[in-house]
C-alpha cells in the first residue's frame, strides 16, 4: 500500500510541477460542503445519487407541490378555480399523510429535522 501511496504523491507533484493544476474550475473559491449529517447513515448515499439526478423523494415531491398549490391558492381570483386548486391540495396531503404512515416518518426526528432543511434549501 505505501508504494501506491508514494507513486500517486510522485505523479501529483509532477503534474503540480508542469501546471496541469493550474486554472481549474472553482480555483481559489471555496469548496461547497453539504451537511447530510441529518440524514440516516443507510439512507445516505441513495439521497446522495437522487440529489445529482435531480430526484426528490416521492414526501418531499409532494410536499414541494403543496406548497405550490397554497401559493396560488392564496393568489386566485376564480372560485371555480379555487375548488379545483383545493381539490388537487387535499389530494396531495391525503398522499403524503399515507405516505408518512406507511414509512413511519411521523416517529423519526431524523426525517422531521431533515425535512424542514430541505424546505429551507427548496423554497
Amino acid at each position: 500500500m505505501e508504494f501506491s501511496a508514494r507513486l500517486s504523491e510522485e505523479r501529483i507533484k509532477a503534474s503540480i510541477e508542469k501546471g496541469e493544476f493550474s486554472n481549474l474550475r472553482g480555483a481559489g473559491k471555496p469548496l461547497v460542503i453539504e451537511n447530510d449529517s441529518m440524514i440516516p447513515d443507510e439512507l445516505r448515499m441513495g439521497y446522495k445519487i437522487m440529489k445529482n439526478a435531480g430526484f426528490l423523494p416521492e414526501e418531499l415531491q409532494l410536499k414541494k407541490e403543496m406548497i405550490t398549490l397554497e401559493e396560488l391558492l392564496s393568489c386566485c381570483d376564480d372560485e371555480n378555480e379555487q375548488t379545483e386548486l383545493k381539490e388537487k391540495l387535499s389530494q396531495k396531503a391525503l398522499r403524503f399523510h399515507q405516505l408518512a404512515e406507511q414509512r413511519k416518518l411521523k416517529n423519526s426526528k431524523a426525517y422531521h429535522t431533515y425535512s424542514g432543511a430541505v424546505k429551507k434549501r427548496l423554497f
